[in-house]
């Protein structure tokens, strides 16, 4: 057994102060007031703060490799490591529109990773191919396709993790969205060019959330309200939301927050292999993708991903809107755990993971834990 001691120990939903925290192997056992005597402990700064491990269910690099680049265990593995090191405990690999091959290799690569225990790595998250062309972004054109009766056996197979698909609703249909929910996928409506109607369709049909909320999207508009009309009105989904100063104007964060609440908006990074890493271009398919002034961008100019880490995110998200440190770090935290289904980690209690980051008064990352271990 050992413990850690903080002024503050933020469990996902509220502060414990002068608390201190024993682990035994990769789990939390328990939060007291005083360590038992003999043990090892901890002590964390004046004015620092234990929170949870950030939860990323978006994350399509980190560490110099590129999840399509590498389809592999050895690929996820470095990615994870990258975001581990900036306090991101758990992520969801995340695969840009691959093509038929290359969607079984990562679910057969994120399936054994899962199996070893790689650590980190979560689920897996499909973001494509099943998307609207003229919604995909930085997305290959030649990968866009429509799901067929295989596709889905393929995406339905038993899983042992959360698994995270984004889907276009003007692309799969609603008996096919129902379908993989009913597997236990977790969809979300992302990249697509629907009309409101046919979103609220989606949700009916299961769909829980919004990938990466304003971008490559049908837009708000007053007579069309659009995915992102839907997003900000139903009282259901959940929305992950890239805040980076680039993404996402301020006004549209403030918006979705006061619309949608800490309990369904999450951040996500959507990072891509720069993350983590000092190298500033990278290929995607055969688009060369550069790194400017923080900006990743295709040579048309348009975006493509993000060069952001979590602890960036909810840095970001204090200064931009000056929401409470407490609550962008829920967002971080206790909400994607919630939008992914996991009951094992994003807070702080009896039992979860030993999943841990230690933040100064700044939110600046001064120590993580992942399963008990300290990086």
């Amino acid at each position: 057994m050992r413990a850690i001691a903080a002024e503050t120990i933020f469990d996902g939903e509220q502060d414990h102060v002068g608390a201190v925290l024993l682990i035994e192997g990769d789990r939390i056992i328990a939060m007291v007031a005083e360590p038992p005597s003999g043990i090892e402990v901890v002590v964390l700064p004046d004015g620092a703060i234990l929170a949870p491990g950030f939860i990323d269910l978006q994350v399509n690099g980190g560490g110099g490799v590129l999840f399509n680049n590498q389809i592999d265990v050895a690929g996820m593995a470095a990615i994870a490591a990258a975001h581990a090191r900036c306090g991101t405990t758990t992520i969801l690999p995340t695969l840009i529109s691959g093509t038929r091959p290359e969607l079984r290799a990562g679910i057969d690569a994120a399936r054994a990773a899962i199996a070893q225990g790689v650590p980190g790595v979560g689920g897996l998250h499909l973001e494509g191919p099943f998307l609207a062309s003229v919604r995909r972004g930085c997305h290959p054109a030649a990968n866009m396709i429509v799901p067929d009766a295989d596709d889905i056996a393929l995406l339905s197979a038993a899983f042992p993790a959360p698994f995270m698909m984004t889907m276009a609703p003007d692309i799969v249909s609603p008996a096919m969205l129902s379908a993989l929910v009913d597997a236990g996928r977790i969809v979300f409506a992302g990249h697509t060019d629907a009309d409101y109607e046919t979103v609220i369709a989606a949700l009916d049909a299961g769909v829980t959330g919004f990938t990466h909320l304003y971008s490559a999207m049908s837009q708000l508009n007053v007579r069309a309200p659009g995915a992102v009309g839907a997003a900000l009105t139903d009282p259901r989904p959940f929305a992950g939301i890239i805040v980076d100063g680039i993404h996402a104007h301020t006004a549209a964060i403030r918006i979705a927050f006061h619309a949608i609440g800490p309990t369904r908006l999450f951040l996500v990074s959507d990072a891509m292999a720069t993350a983590g890493s000092d190298i500033d271009h990278f290929k995607l398919y055969d688009i060369d993708i550069t790194l400017r002034n923080g900006r990743l961008t295709m040579p048309d100019g348009g975006l493509a991903g993000a060069h952001l880490t979590m602890v960036e995110a909810v840095a970001n998200l204090v200064r931009l809107i000056g929401c409470d440190q407490r609550v962008a770090l829920q967002m971080a935290t206790a909400t994607p755990a919630d939008a992914a289904g996991f009951t094992d980690r994003g807070r702080i209690a009896p039992g979860m993971r030993a999943d841990l980051v230690a933040l100064d008064a700044d939110l600046q990352l001064l120590d993580v834990w992942q399963g008990g271990e300290r990086l």
